[in-house]
């Protein structure tokens, strides 16, 4: 299905504009995979993006996701609760800038109050990195309370716009015929975009 989604770019000029929120949530502990494991990340894409139509890299060959988590500057970092994944991010640096690229949690973690706690400590590690700026974007695909996250941390719009998207009639799920794609409440593409 094609439907138009609309796309917001936002920034992070100085580290002290972060607005951090903490969670007292027992067991979390937030580790980077030291390791680059393709496997892995295509695990944590799978799980948190499934329910959000992260379909961009489904179609990666091995050899792609490879690449992607072997570059010196892509840092994964993975959020756990009593050493089960719950969320993730990926942190890609550019000269001057660092990316958030990927940042979110499996769907049983979300309205937890973990969101803003694992984007404050995401954003802290990009601050880490040393660029001049942290910026990442999102979309109307996206859970509809991850813009007021990254507002609330801090982050400025800057840019705005549309594209145009080819997805699936309803989420994919983490894996086929998942719980997600047989709830008939489940958001549509169709609904989303209107």
């Amino acid at each position: 299905m094609i439907i138009e989604v609309g796309i917001t770019y936002l920034e992070m000029t100085n580290r002290s504009q972060l607005n951090p929120r903490q969670s007292d949530v027992d067991g979390l502990e937030i580790k980077r995979a030291e390791l680059p494991l393709p496997e892995f990340n295509r695990f944590l894409y799978t799980a948190v993006g499934g329910d959000w139509y992260w379909v961009d890299r489904l179609g990666w060959t091995y050899r792609q996701w490879k690449e992607w988590v072997e570059r010196p500057d892509m840092h994964t970092w993975i959020a756990y609760i009593n050493g089960t994944p719950i969320g993730y991010f990926e942190l890609d640096k550019e000269e001057n800038y660092v990316e958030i690229s990927k940042f979110g949690l499996v769907d049983s973690a979300i309205g937890s109050g973990l969101g803003a706690h694992l984007l404050t400590e995401c954003v802290k590690r990009a601050w880490d990195m040393g660029p001049s700026r942290v910026q990442l974007d999102t979309c109307t695909l996206d859970h509809p309370g991850a813009l007021h996250n990254y507002q609330a941390r801090g982050f400025k719009i800057y840019n705005t716009g549309t594209y145009t998207a080819d997805v699936p009639g309803r989420p994919i799920g983490p894996w086929p015929e998942s719980r997600r794609t047989l709830n008939p409440d489940a958001p549509v593409a169709s609904d989303l975009s209107r």
